[in-house]
């Protein structure tokens, strides 16, 4: 051969034909066909669970500002299907798997997924710390603390699901896990429904400009389903009872008896004997005898009251000893409520002539005795005393008495 493709060649080639004459069945290459399927669930019930997420969402990122004091702003959720394969592509690095069960008004988990570095930065910032301080590797500390943030960000979010799906709806405390997306073939070793197709729910995380990057929330297709029927549920008006119908009764009319009336004399009434105020009723006779009256019109310049039984109200005393409704107490309630703890070594007064004279070296004498123990404020409240001690390198208190 001479290394030129004859006319039929060239048409086999781009028709799709082998040279052989067989047919490779399309002219366009045909592309790898993924893990997942997109018609486990409809555009409609992706919808739903889009909003059910934005609302629960919400919810967790006024939680996690109180949490780090700093603004946290979380985009619209993307709700897309999705295999394990998708997802390592998304996460190359090692990554933080957070999982949230259901205990109440729902039956199933999630999982959340968040990179390494937003988790440190995170802590840090619960620490007291400016989120600066994400050297090291990530640690138990990190964990412990990224899932009391998820267990207060979600129940916040349960207790909003609880208000839009009119159920309650409670969780238990989070599972944080360090997690090498590499090292797993699939994804079954970490939850049953990752090692097929299961719900994909993206959202945009900012804090400030310490943290610009994008949160996954992971959902089992069956889960999702419950949950998109729940909704569904929830949102449909109960039906009204239709009011029974009232049988109608006529009114009964009783017709008077007419008799012939006979003619009566009419006597002329005494002038003198009626008011001198009042009008006489002109009277008049028709012709079948009957007697006709027609009263004057009357302008009287009040009505006359009625007999009324007025007595002074009456109102229940207010004694300490009556019966009083005892309040349902709920200590759980208030759980999450930080409170400011301080430690005070002693105090003392200075005047502005000696503060002003103050310079490094410079010492101040305090109204404590040197192994006294110190005070220990809540809020302000002193609720302790103790004693000082270090813990490597940092102080801390032991606390010796509590204060009743």
């Amino acid at each position: 051969m001479d290394g030129i493709l004859s006319q039929d060649e060239i048409n086999a080639l781009l028709s799709g034909m082998d040279l052989s004459g067989g047919d490779t069945g399309s002219s366009a290459p045909v592309a790898e066909k993924s893990g997942v399927d997109e018609t486990l669930l409809t555009d409609t019930e992706k919808d739903a669970i889009g909003e059910i997420a934005n609302i629960s969402m919400g919810s967790s990122a006024t939680t996690l500002f109180s949490l780090v004091n700093r603004k946290v702003n979380i985009t619209t959720p993307v709700v897309t299907l999705a295999d394990w394969e998708s997802v390592i592509e998304e996460y190359q690095k090692p990554c933080v798997f957070i999982q949230i069960r259901y205990t109440a008004g729902l039956d199933g988990s999630n999982i959340m997924v968040l990179r390494e570095t937003d988790v440190k930065v995170i802590t840090d910032l619960m620490m007291g710390g400016d989120g600066s301080n994400t050297d090291g590797e990530l640690g138990e500390l990190h964990l412990s603390a990224i899932s009391e943030a998820m267990n207060q960000m979600m129940g916040a979010a349960a207790t909003s699901m609880s208000t839009m799906l009119g159920k309650m709806i409670d969780i238990s405390p989070p599972e944080a896990s360090r997690i090498d997306l590499q090292d797993f073939s699939d994804g079954n070793d970490i939850a049953s429904f990752l090692s097929g197709t299961f719900v994909k729910i993206s959202f945009r995380m900012q804090i400030e400009e310490l943290v610009d990057s994008t949160i996954m929330q992971l959902y089992p297709i069956d889960f999702a389903k419950s949950l998109y029927d729940t909704f569904i549920s929830s949102q449909e008006p109960a039906p009204e009872p239709e009011p029974e119908p009232v049988p109608y009764v006529p009114p009964v009319v009783e017709m008077p008896q007419m008799q012939n009336p006979e003619p009566m004399a009419m006597q002329q009434p005494d002038m003198s004997q009626m008011g001198m105020g009042m009008a006489m009723p002109q009277m008049n006779m028709n012709p079948m005898g009957m007697m006709n009256m027609q009263m004057p019109q009357m302008n009287m310049g009040y009505a006359p009251m009625p007999n009324m039984n007025i007595q002074p109200a009456q109102f229940q005393s207010f004694n300490a000893a009556g019966n009083v409704m005892p309040g349902q107490e709920n200590i759980e309630l208030i759980m999450d409520v930080p409170l400011e703890v301080t430690v005070e070594l002693g105090r003392t007064k200075k005047s502005i002539a000696e503060i002003l004279d103050f310079a490094p070296g410079t010492i101040i004498e305090l109204d404590k005795i040197a192994g006294e123990p110190i005070d220990v404020l809540v809020n302000g409240k002193f609720v302790a005393k103790g004693e000082v001690v270090v813990i490597e390198e940092s102080f801390g208190i032991r606390v010796t008495e509590i204060i009743k």
